[in-house]
């Protein structure tokens, strides 16, 4: 009987466009072995598809690359069966991607074959070897996110500005090697008239319509692209980034930490912290106010799963104040349907998924900028009272709530629209009594990294033992103890339908590393499966 024909599609992809210009580059390399593989596998009835899915220049970290979408356009219309890749970082550098990939290869019976580690994910082994060996490529990526953290952290202190976008009153030096600020005369003045109008009035509320009156505007930004952004009137949560931002009088902010900065002050520092005792004095009046109600923010904006409008309440145990949102019809009568969500938690969440969903916007918005901090720098601005003024709208479910941002507050912001402005995040709810109560809140499955980490740890240290390594030397050279290696060691021996959902985050939320180190391991994978997944 003839074997059934394979149709095999071959994926390249180079991080940087550096060499991409060459007659004969890394992309052309790539596809010259992955088409030498393939015609290897002749036996097996392999067939070369014609079509190129190359992807020059970008980055593995993310799905949005033009080669790749059109590859799994075709693998969905039916037109490929097998994905051939040089190696499985050309194909993506993360797991939560990686999951997807493998989701829609799956539901098209589909696979995928690395030419340089001989695997398949035909097979099950083949899944359970690939998900280690991502396991270690995002390791790889978190540690050199560490050492870029650690290397922005060591140029701060020096008193360099490490990019983003630059503040009102600066520009970035025009010597693009030179990691530095130069004073913007025009803008600089407009700054220096904001801490003077606060110095005079003591109110944002006031310096913001003095600086309307003015024409005194956000920072308008050109890119690469074209696209010109700011100008906008600007918001009392701007202006006040700009009042408490230590740029103005030379120094560089890392966190907590204030350093001297190499650039040019702006602002004279007596003025400057004139302004900050004020604002400090302003928030001590509005903290000491004892308006619960004040605190509230999401009053008027929280719909439950009936339409019922949410309303703010609070009770009084042992001297401290405990918020909640509840349905309008909790008020009057009990109701098994009604809703009572702790004000702290709901507030936390949305303030979370707001920001999570605003930094994918941002980094959609601003793609040509190099520099990681930009997108970061931006949502800076953003404190949480601004986030929970965007919102217009929340409606509630057991599974999820979907958000919709108020569009005239977006633009007013950012100076710009967004393509859309709702978005939607899963939600874990609990039923309390009477009522329910937000127990977890998540966008989506996230693996576990602390540990994955410890999971492939684990997997090189069985390795070392049956080379014939003593725990007491692996222990020295891993620079730990020999109790913490024991207690961790058992992860390499669970299931492999439990290593997979640990790799894939679907374990449930509560199974962390704890709970698997201070917990006897049972022997069999079944009753493994039955204690951690069931």
């Amino acid at each position: 009987m003839a074997k059934v024909r394979i149709r095999c599609a071959i994926y390249t992809r180079k991080s940087t466009e550096e060499g991409l210009e060459q007659e004969f580059n890394s992309l052309d390399a790539q596809y010259e072995a992955c088409a030498a593989y393939i015609k290897s596998q002749k036996h097996e009835n392999w067939r070369q598809i014609k079509k190129r899915y190359d992807d020059g220049g970008v980055s593995g970290g993310t799905l949005g690359r033009p080669g790749l979408q059109a590859l799994l356009a075709d693998i969905g219309a039916g037109l490929v069966d097998r994905i051939v890749v040089y190696k499985i970082d050309r194909l993506t550098r993360s797991l939560s991607d990686f999951s997807k990939i493998i989701d829609r290869l799956d539901a098209a019976s589909a696979s995928f074959v690395s030419v340089t580690q001989s695997f398949n994910t035909a097979t099950s082994m083949g899944r359970l070897t690939l998900h280690m060996l991502l396991s270690f490529a995002q390791f790889e990526r978190e540690v050199t996110a560490e050492r870029i953290r650690d290397k922005i952290a060591a140029s701060k202190a020096k008193g360099l500005w490490m990019g983003g976008p630059a503040p009102l009153g600066y520009d970035p030096h025009p010597d693009k090697t030179v990691r530095g600020l130069v004073v913007n005369p025009e803008e600089a003045q407009q700054v220096v008239i904001l801490f003077a109008l606060y110095d005079q009035l003591g109110s944002l509320r006031e310096v913001r319509d003095a600086a309307e009156t003015k024409n005194i505007r956000s920072k308008r930004r050109t890119y690469k692209s074209g696209k010109r952004l700011g100008g906008a009137i600007m918001t009392k949560g701007q202006i006040h980034h700009i009042l408490t931002n230590a740029i103005y009088i030379g120094k560089i902010r890392h966190k907590v930490l204030i350093y001297e900065g190499q650039h040019k002050a702006i602002v004279d520092p007596e003025l400057w912290q004139r302004v900050q005792e004020k604002l400090q004095e302003a928030s001590a009046r509005h903290r000491g106010s004892g308006q619960i109600k004040s605190n509230a923010s999401l009053k008027g904006k929280l719909f439950d799963d009936t339409g019922d409008r949410l309303t703010p309440t609070h009770t009084k145990k042992n001297g401290r104040v405990i918020r909640y949102y509840i349905s309008n019809r909790l008020i009057h009568a009990k109701d098994s349907t009604g809703w009572r969500l702790p004000a702290i938690e709901i507030e936390g969440a949305l303030s979370v998924a707001v920001k999570d969903h605003l930094h994918r916007i941002l980094q959609k918005e601003f793609t040509e900028i190099e520099d990681h901090e930009a997108v970061s720098g931006k949502l800076a601005q953003i404190n949480e009272m601004a986030r929970f003024n965007l919102i217009q709208r929340v409606d509630l479910s057991t599974s999820k709530l979907g958000v919709t941002l108020n569009a005239d507050a977006c633009k007013g912001l950012f100076g710009s629209e967004f393509q859309s402005n709702f978005f939607a995040s899963s939600l874990h709810l609990a039923k309390r009594g009477c009522g329910r109560k937000l127990i977890l809140g998540e966008r989506l499955p996230v693996p576990d990294a602390t540990l994955i980490r410890t999971l492939a740890r684990a997997h090189s240290w069985l390795a070392r033992i049956k080379s014939g390594d003593p725990i007491s030397a692996i222990a020295k050279s891993e620079a730990t103890s020999e109790s913490f290696i024991r207690t961790r060691l058992p992860l390499a021996l669970l299931s492999p339908k439990i290593q997979k959902a640990i790799m894939t985050g679907a374990l449930p939320p509560e199974l962390t590393l704890s709970k698997f180190t201070k917990s006897p391991l049972p022997i069999d994978w079944i009753e493994q499966e039955t204690l951690y997944l069931d």
